[in-house]
């Protein structure tokens, strides 16, 4: 992984290379994420659910709607975020501002460790549901639970690895040259400015009456040869 530059990335303004880009790690485990998110609510969200006689849907994760709705919920989060740090990763190389990055960096952190917790949370209470749970009817819809189990057992690791990268990212912090001299130090087009524009000329400017005071003083001398007497 790159640590160059700031928080990981190059400085701004280089040429996009998509092959480099596709095979960056963050981004192939952001893509996993995502696709591990698709599983984890759609399974459920297609099979999870049936329709007693009475027209009255149930979960049949042990007839707990919370579970189903849980599940469903932290995928289809999960599905945006990816989408989003996806995009972010893209952005990235393009952020100029050091703080901006952080920012980014800092966010990636929290979110992708506290989603990871979630998928742990997740894991247990539907692992729990689902072993009090009697069986449907003609097994329908155990393959899509056990699936959105198992995905949100790996979910875990794929956000926690994404919460590792970030935190790799913050701690490679900044490349002092990759700062630049105003965005370092904030004071410093201030000092410049501080001082008023000079113009050259001035410098040969004469001084007020100093034109009188020589013509009088030659007008001195002169008479001071006259005075003096001649031999």
């Amino acid at each position: 992984m790159d640590i160059g530059g700031a928080y990981g990335g190059g400085k701004a303004g280089g040429a996009f290379d998509l092959i480099a880009f596709v095979t960056r790690p963050t981004v192939i485990l952001r893509a996993v994420c995502w696709l591990f998110a698709i599983i984890v609510f759609g399974c459920v969200s297609s099979e999870g659910w049936r329709e007693e006689a009475n027209g009255k849907e149930y979960c049949i994760i042990n007839r707990d709607g919370n579970a189903c709705n849980y599940a469903v919920g932290i995928g289809v989060i999960a599905f945006l975020a990816s989408m989003g740090f996806i995009a972010g990763e893209y952005l990235f190389e393009q952020m100029s501002s050091v703080k901006t990055r952080k920012h980014y960096v800092l966010a990636d952190l929290g979110f992708s460790a506290f989603w990871s917790f979630l998928f742990f949370i997740g894991f247990c209470y539907l692992t729990n549901q689902w072993g009090k749970a009697d069986d449907p009817p003609n097994g329908e819809g155990v393959n899509n639970v056990q699936a959105s189990i198992v995905f949100s057992f790996f979910s875990i690791f794929t956000w926690a690895g994404c919460a590792y990268f970030a935190f790799l990212r913050f701690k490679a912090g900044v490349d002092p040259s990759f700062q630049s001299t105003y965005e370092s130090d904030p004071s410093a087009a201030q000092q410049y400015s501080a001082y008023p524009a000079s113009n050259d000329n001035d410098q040969f400017q004469e001084a007020p009456f100093s034109g009188q005071q020589q013509q009088q003083q030659q007008q001195q001398q002169q008479r001071a040869d006259y005075s003096q007497p001649t031999y």
